[in-house]
Formats: structure tokens, C-alpha cells, sequence
């Protein structure tokens, strides 16, 4: 029982300082990804995707971490998840539309024309990791979010909505509604869920890049192994 109790009070502590570190990690990396894509430099500028087939499409809308910030296109999740559906026998094509440094407001202002792609009948939503780094209100986050879902069902279109989790750094307030607007959010909806995107990633050396956020390309595939889980069930042949 004593062999318990100190393990589990561990994992509790490597958990907090994990989601700390994380914290850090966004905040020091935000910035350069933000430079870069306001900037002209970057490997993801802001355009409208590439359409390359008329099959059904499933569309990989967020920030950095689904635009493959720091890796090869074949490295990325999208490009990954595409592979994937391929070799199950899913006729879909994975449109990216992931823009680094992007927040639910930057999502939310260009929604409107990822949406209007022909036969886009998913939609992976991960937004919120910028919103979280800023500080931004997470009433504003959530109303955001919650526009972003109101477009896509309006077409009917199904969403996958993928949470994030806050470090205590941000105050226990703060990180208690940040990381329930994500379930509340899936519930009021009624959109399947991803808890943490980041599952058996996060601050593990090997998985991520040298600013210990962004996923390496080993990471990339559990990482899209996270997302393909919960969007199996949605899949029909």
C-alpha cells in the first residue's frame, strides 16, 4: 500500500510539472510560429487548401500542431491519417487546414471557407493551445469554438472536437474552465471527443522536437494514432 501511495503521488507530480513545462514550451514556441506565418516564411501560409479529389472529405482544421509545424508533409498527422484511411479502405481525402499560431478566433474568421470545400463531411477541430499561452478568456474560447461546430452542423457536417489540457500554472481557476469547456462543449453539442490530443506524447524527449511541445515524426504517429481512434467510429465505407 506504501509502494502505491508513493507511486501514485509521483505521477501526480510528474503531471503537474509535465503540464508546466508544456505551458513553456507554448509560450516560447508561439512566438517564432507566429513570426514565421505572419511573416511569409512559413512551410503552412494561410490559403485555401488543395483540393485534389472529389471524394468525401475529412478536413484537419487547428493550429500548429495539425499544420506539422517543424516537419516533412509526409510527417504530418493529416498527410499520416490519410495513409491510414487508405489502408482501411476509407475512400476520404484529408484536406490540412492547420495554421501555426492560430487561435478560435483566427479559426473562427476563416472557417467559413474550409467549410465551403465540395463534399467536406468531417470536420477534427484542435484549436485552443494559443487561447490557452495568451490567457485569453475562456468564455471567449469556448464561444469561438462554439460558433466553429454551430457552422459545421449547419451544413452537417460531423465534428470531432480535440481537448487540451492546462498546466496549474495558469491558476486553478483558469485551468478548471479551460480544460471543461473542451467536455461541455462536446456534450451541449453532441460531437464525438478527443480528451488530449497529446496522449503518450507530451514531454516525452524522443517524440518531440527540440522545443519539447511540437511532435518529431515518431510523436506524429502516435499522435495520429490518437485521432484515428476517435474518428473510426464516425467512418462509413
Amino acid at each position: 500500500m506504501l509502494k502505491f501511495a508513493v507511486m501514485k503521488n509521483l505521477r501526480q507530480v510528474l503531471l503537474i510539472l509535465s503540464f508546466t513545462i508544456l505551458a513553456l514550451a507554448f509560450s516560447a514556441c508561439d512566438a517564432a510560429s507566429s513570426q514565421k506565418q505572419f511573416g511569409g516564411n512559413s512551410k503552412n501560409p494561410l490559403k485555401t487548401p488543395q483540393i485534389t479529389s472529389k471524394s468525401p472529405k475529412i478536413v484537419a482544421f487547428g493550429d500548429s500542431l495539425t499544420a506539422g509545424f517543424g516537419l516533412a508533409e509526409k510527417e504530418s498527422y493529416p498527410y499520416l491519417l490519410q495513409e491510414k484511411l487508405k489502408a482501411d479502405g476509407f475512400n476520404y481525402e484529408v484536406i490540412n487546414a492547420g495554421v501555426s499560431g492560430d487561435t478560435s478566433i483566427g479559426g473562427l474568421e476563416r472557417v467559413d471557407w474550409v467549410l465551403e470545400q465540395e463534399n467536406v463531411q468531417i470536420l477534427i477541430l484542435e484549436l485552443g493551445a494559443n487561447d490557452l499561452l495568451r490567457r485569453m478568456p475562456v468564455a471567449n474560447m469556448k464561444k469561438n469554438l462554439a460558433k466553429i461546430i454551430e457552422k459545421a452542423q449547419a451544413k452537417k457536417i460531423k465534428v470531432l472536437l480535440c481537448g487540451m489540457l492546462a498546466p496549474p500554472s495558469v491558476g486553478s481557476e483558469y485551468q478548471r474552465e479551460y480544460q471543461t469547456a473542451f467536455p461541455d462543449l462536446a456534450t451541449q453539442y453532441k460531437v464525438d471527443f478527443l480528451p488530449f490530443l497529446l496522449e503518450n506524447v507530451a514531454l516525452n524527449k524522443e517524440l518531440n522536437q527540440g522545443d519539447g511541445i511540437h511532435p518529431n515524426a515518431k510523436g506524429a504517429v502516435i499522435m495520429t494514432e490518437n485521432i484515428y481512434k476517435a474518428l473510426k467510429p464516425m467512418l462509413a465505407k
